[in-house]
């Protein structure tokens, strides 16, 4: 039952400036994890630790954020999204400056857990109020902003991870975050509303199988690749890993069914088609967006001799195009059917990619590499938008918490999957171009520790094989992003009236 405010004492909500706080921290959030990237090289050798043990710094937060979103997402509900959210900003802000203090890689890879556990209780927040505070009809310009924030963010990471090093040292990738998170609390105190939560009773075997099963499918999947697909540690392998989880979580899936309190996760959702749809079609997102940034990165650096800034520069065009199209793609979703803007979009991202294929050769002038960056620009602000905005369209305000934590938890399993699958394609193709295992073992190693630093750029009798390598490793996320299109064929028209209005009655303590 919600808690009731009497109507005379109802606080105004203003949507827009609550939404501009909250994209605020979700910006950032999503910044910290390509920004770390650019920086191994550089953390490695300031705390003369190893590549591996550095990686772990990027997988431990990954892990943090990626698995405990379905249980954040329901936190929301059951507390208010707007308490989690400034939790989860202060455990940010507050790990953020432990990082940038970190003497050992130890202790940075312990912050980081918690940078992403604070990840995880700000993100389905910002999209759960979104749905709340929104009326429907007017809820696709705010989706837009929520969406395009989501794709810009990642393509900004590398330009300000570099210069932020070139400029100041590592420890700045964090030091940053921590104004920035102080400016987003006090706005978020200001301008987020308190709005009504609703008394859950928490599934707590719901919580351990979910939390187990995606532990063990996120780390089998997102680690396979240092263990080389084998042996973990005895008798655990990545697959048997891999598998487990699968099974826990169909575990899970079949408790949510059976058990007679509330479930963590109400299956009821899948029930409105155009979730289900937008949640499949989200996985593919993830994977192509995370898949394609790599071949990419290690074709301007090793083959072209860019540094990392000059290589985040190459994709200026798309985020300056994402950002600027958000408003007018944005009042387009409200006014007409966005689902063949969704399609449109995810079919536009595929022909970008593409486009990538044919032209990562080594004698393409660079000016000519920067149209399928413009072109992903205008895709991009027609595919995150529209898709968030019709898959959250028809939510019940009391299933909006899940819902998001769905959403964002599908789409971090599609980038999960999109990092693992890429690194195995980029090692086949290198060593296919470059004459044999050996060759491709040495090109990959090139690639591991050179890409990033600057400096590493391959001998020219190796750049032709190379960059074919990474031409065809992009056609991973086109294949990716068309079945994402095909699947979005299945959206259903969005109501032409609804009765869910966003909740207005503020109840949070």
């Amino acid at each position: 039952m919600s808690s009731q405010t009497p109507a005379s004492s109802k606080p105004e909500i203003r949507p827009w400036p609550a939404l501009w706080s909250l994209v605020l921290g979700f910006f950032m959030i999503l910044v910290d994890t390509t920004i770390v990237s650019v920086a191994n090289p550089s953390i490695m050798e300031g705390l003369g630790t190893t590549m591996v043990a550095t990686l772990w710094a990027t997988s431990a937060y990954l892990l943090a954020y990626a698995v405990p979103l379905l249980i954040t997402g329901r936190l929301g509900d059951r507390f208010g999204p707007r308490r989690i959210y400034l939790v989860g900003l202060t455990v940010f802000t507050l790990s953020s400056l432990a990082c940038g203090m970190s003497g050992t890689i130890e202790a940075l890879i312990v912050a980081r857990v918690f940078q992403g556990l604070g990840a995880a209780l700000m993100t389905p927040q910002t999209m759960a109020v979104i749905t709340r505070i929104f009326s429907p009809r007017n809820r696709g310009s705010a989706m837009a902003v929520w969406g395009i924030t989501a794709g810009v963010a990642t393509l900004v990471g590398p330009i300000l991870g570099g210069v932020l090093l070139d400029g100041f040292g590592w420890e700045w990738i964090f030091f940053i975050n921590v104004p920035v998170g102080i400016i987003g609390f006090v706005l978020a105190m200001r301008f987020v509303p308190r709005l009504d939560t609703h008394a859950h009773h928490f599934d707590w075997v719901g919580v351990l199988l979910s939390a187990a099963g995606m532990f063990m499918l996120v780390f089998g999947i997102q680690e396979g690749e240092s263990y080389e697909w084998g042996v973990i540690w005895g008798p655990i392998s990545v697959w048997s890993l891999i598998i487990a989880g699968a099974i826990v979580l169909a575990l899970f899936v079949v408790w949510q069914r059976v058990q007679r309190g509330e479930p963590l996760l109400p299956l009821e959702i899948f029930r409105d088609r155009n979730f289900s749809v937008g949640t499949g079609t989200i996985v593919t997102v993830g994977l192509a967006v995370t898949s394609m940034g790599l071949p990419l990165m290690f074709y301007y650096q090793l083959v072209r001799g860019l540094t990392p800034t000059q290589s985040a520069l190459m994709l200026v065009p798309m985020a300056l195009l994402s950002a600027g199209l958000a408003r007018p793609v944005g009042l387009l979703i409200d006014r007409t059917d966005p689902r063949r803007i969704a399609t449109f979009g995810l079919t536009l991202v595929a022909a970008g990619m593409l486009l990538y294929f044919f032209l990562l050769r080594p004698e393409t002038p660079l000016w000519l590499l920067l149209v399928p960056s413009a072109v992903l620009g205008v895709a991009n602000a027609c595919m995150w938008g529209p898709l968030a905005s019709i898959t959250t369209f028809s939510l019940a305000p009391q299933l909006a918490g899940a819902g998001s934590g769905v959403y964002n938890t599908s789409r971090q399993v599609g980038a999960v999957l999109g990092s693992a699958a890429i690194a195995a394609l980029m090692q086949s193709r290198i060593a296919a171009e470059l004459g044999g295992a050996g060759g491709g073992a040495g090109a990959a190693g090139a690639a591991s520790g050179e890409a990033g630093m600057g400096d590493g750029q391959l001998p020219e009798a190796a750049r032709d094989g190379f960059a074919a390598a990474m031409g065809q490793s992009m056609l991973l996320p086109v294949a990716a992003i068309l079945l994402g299109a095909i699947v979005s064929l299945w959206f259903a028209r969005r109501p032409q009236k609804t009765t869910t209005n966003p909740i207005e009655v503020p109840s949070e303590a």
